[in-house]
């Protein structure tokens, strides 16, 4: 495509800001017709990369509420090295309840030891029918202040209690824990390396679908150049043109995973019987969905400008 100065005096001497962008807007848009299938293909890359990047940001929020709801039922059974009687009782109790961290503590006898693996079995009940709660051990079980429920807290917390006279052994589901914290950093560290993948490919792609549209245009470039249209006014337009990818590819990734979540949300709760609220299960908040948008439009600036700088340098 070739201009003349007669045609791009006026566009390049446009007034007032709304005016440039205005015109550089249009020429974007123009950009992005007339090279349909690589703006396609472009569009469906940032989507897919963006997608992926906020399906491991659910998966993770979710999990760090999981364990936030977890860790305030964090509970620590202490079991007694024999059974105390009501004053040695009430001085234990009185000395856990003295200990930092401690949030409460109840008694837990024999018998409502035996009710609650009752309440366990739902349906199953009658094979216990017979079992005397005197196979059971009676117990402590103690809350821990929130301050109090990280994993060294709690390791902290039990390391007392087991100095203490009348104790004798402590539960608490250390090595279940830890096992999925391990597990949880896994995943944390697993999601940046993609991201951080997906961001590179993005930003790749981005980069040579601005530079084959550049390139498509040196003349005309050339052309703008002699009749003295700054660096700014020759670059904006690729500029927008990547943002405006950046942003369709972050909106189409947002809408494929609200549907998908609410659709899968929808089918747990009529095939599975699984009820998303009571697993405390939710949707990115606001701030994240903006962010993803902004984070497309962001990879579409930066990748146009990394090609710019390279091809056009007047």
């Amino acid at each position: 495509m070739s201009l003349n100065r007669q045609n791009v005096r006026p566009q390049a001497s446009a007034k007032g800001a709304g005016g440039r962008l205005g015109y550089f807007t249009r020429k974007a848009l123009a950009n992005l017709a007339s090279s349909r299938l690589v703006t396609l293909i472009t569009v469906c890359t940032i989507t897919l990369a963006l997608l992926i990047i906020s399906l491991f940001m659910l998966i993770y929020l979710n999990m760090e509420g999981t364990i936030e709801q977890w860790s305030r039922k964090v509970a620590v059974t202490v079991y007694f090295d024999r059974e105390p009687s009501s004053p040695e009782l009430a001085s234990l109790k009185s000395r856990i309840a003295a200990l930092p961290g401690t949030e409460s503590v109840q008694y837990v006898s024999k018998e409502d030891a035996l009710k609650k693996f009752r309440s366990r079995l739902k349906g199953q009940e009658s094979l216990l029918d017979g079992v005397s709660a005197d196979i059971l051990p009676s117990s402590l079980e103690i809350s821990l202040k929130k301050e109090f429920r990280a994993t060294d807290s709690v390791n902290v917390y039990v390391s007392r209690l087991k100095h203490l006279q009348g104790v004798g052994e402590v539960q608490y589901g250390e090595e279940w824990v830890k096992k999925f914290l391990t597990f949880f950093q896994v995943i944390r560290v697993l999601g940046l390396m993609i991201a951080v993948f997906l961001v590179m490919a993005v930003l790749f792609i981005v980069s040579n679908t601005i530079k084959l549209t550049v390139l498509a245009r040196q003349d005309e470039i050339e052309i703008l150049a002699l009749v003295g249209a700054t660096p700014f006014f020759i670059k904006a337009p690729f500029l927008i043109e990547g943002m405006l990818q950046g942003a369709v590819g972050g909106i189409t990734a947002l809408a494929l995973l609200t549907g998908g979540y609410f659709a899968l949300l929808a089918n747990a709760v009529n095939f599975l019987s699984f009820n998303p609220a009571e697993a405390g299960l939710t949707f990115l908040p606001l701030p994240y969905m903006v962010a993803l948008v902004i984070g497309g439009v962001a990879l579409g600036f930066i990748g146009s400008l990394v090609s710019l700088k390279k091809l056009i340098t007047i």
